[in-house]
């Protein structure tokens, strides 16, 4: 009898479930983290870097596609030079991207 026992607890066919099924979820997890998690936070990190690094005279691309010369540079906010006698206030994360740096 002492046999069969010692036999049984050592059969790999009788570990929990639970142990089976969280091998899948953590590769998956980690699959998920290096193709789509790390890369948008890389992204994140190098937008505000860029957001960070605007100054004057800086020519900017913002999220709505409207383009302008910054003017001003506030706390939380941009003015943007959009024509000639045309400014508009503007969030400093609505930047999509930098056209041109002032020389």
């Amino acid at each position: 009898m002492r046999h069969n026992r010692e036999e049984n607890e050592m059969n790999p066919a009788n570990q929990s479930p639970f142990a089976s099924m969280l091998m899948p979820i953590i590769m998956i997890y980690i699959i998920f983290y290096f193709i789509l998690i790390r890369p948008q936070r890389q992204e994140q990190k190098k937008h505000k870097d860029m957001i960070n690094n605007l100054k004057k005279n800086d020519e900017v691309v913002t999220n709505s596609g409207i383009h302008g010369t910054i003017v001003n540079v506030k706390e939380k906010t941009f003015m943007l030079r959009v024509d000639d006698n045309v400014k508009i206030e503007i969030e400093k994360n609505s930047i999509a991207y930098l056209k041109k740096r002032a020389e």
